[in-house]
């Protein structure tokens, strides 16, 4: 990187800028995993930024073209995306789905699978529909992306098995009589065999309301507004097992208060992070540790110029 990093730590840096500029500074194939929450195209203004819905693939495409080029062959780009309402109408806007068929027809991505995230503890909106007129329901679910450069991106659930259910427990003890599921599938003993644990579906159940959380602690200790659209540490930790080894690059181009960062820390992962908000960076350091600069320092010099190795 040329630009100077915002602040760094062991493994890596947090950067203040336009993504676009930021992702132009590293070298051709040279990143594992790009896994970031970009602004939604929402119809009511938010204070972190937002496009308008008729302005939001053009606008992100500029960050794709750059994330396809610093991907390696065999890397992930990973978005976690909501959904929107359409202004005046209980009709939901299809903004989320023409992006991802233009980052396929047009940069070439693959859809390597969809992935849903539900979010139990979303407020019941919009409230003309879910909660006056009550003819919707709350949309409580977020699509995540999992594009890849080639058909063959890095990966193995055997890193992301979940705990077997009971049931599946007794029948690995007692054994598995092979036969023909109702359903076609011709299964065979090997379907008892244990392998510590049962392979994962597509859809993530976890909420984002970590108010005992240290970030927020620390927010409230110094007086200073968290982001306010964070995403939960489990969906950059479990992608980042998933598709990366230690010792992989993970880049975040819309960092916020930085979860990609932290996660891939404690993971042993290098990282990037970028992001345009100075307020959001600072704050961010609480993730790691690090305090907010005083009233009277100067916010524009960076924490430390370091130049972290890409391949």
């Amino acid at each position: 990187m040329n630009s100077p990093a915002f602040y760094a730590t062991k493994l890596g840096a947090a950067f203040l800028g336009d993504s676009r500029q930021l992702l132009s500074e590293l070298p051709d194939a040279s990143v594992n995993l790009v896994m970031t929450s970009p602004p939604f195209a929402l119809h009511f203004k938010k204070e972190y930024g937002n496009v308008e819905k008729h302005e939001y693939i053009a606008w992100f495409m500029d960050f794709a073209r750059e994330v396809f080029r610093v991907l390696k062959d065999d890397g992930s780009f990973v978005i976690d995306i909501g959904g929107s309402w359409n202004a005046g109408t209980p009709t939901r806007s299809l903004y989320q789905f023409k992006l991802l068929i233009e980052l396929v027809d047009v940069l070439g991505f693959h859809l390597a699978q969809e992935f849903f995230w539900h979010n139990p503890g979303k407020m019941p909106a919009p409230a003309e529909w879910v909660t006056v007129r009550r003819i919707r329901v709350k949309d409580s679910v977020n699509c995540v992306w999992w594009l890849s450069k080639t058909p063959w991106p890095k990966a193995n659930n055997r890193n992301v098995v979940v705990p077997y259910s009971a049931d599946m427990e007794r029948l690995i003890k007692k054994g598995y009589t092979a036969k023909q599921r109702p359903s076609g599938h011709n299964v065979t003993e090997k379907w008892g065999t244990d392998h510590g644990g049962a392979i994962c579906s597509n859809l993530f159940t976890c909420g984002n309301n970590d108010a005992n959380g240290s970030y927020l602690t620390r927010c409230k200790e110094a007086g200073v507004k968290p982001h306010p659209a964070r995403f939960p540490p489990q969906l950059p930790e479990f992608f980042m097992k998933y598709l990366t080894d230690e010792g992989d690059l993970v880049v975040d181009i819309f960092a916020g208060s930085n979860t990609t960062g932290q996660v891939a820390e404690r993971l042993g992962r290098r990282w990037l992070a970028f992001e345009m908000r100075q307020d959001y960076l600072e704050a961010s350091r609480f993730r790691f540790g690090e305090g907010v600069p005083d009233e009277d320092e100067d916010r524009q010099t960076p924490a430390v110029n370091i130049q972290i190795p890409l391949i």
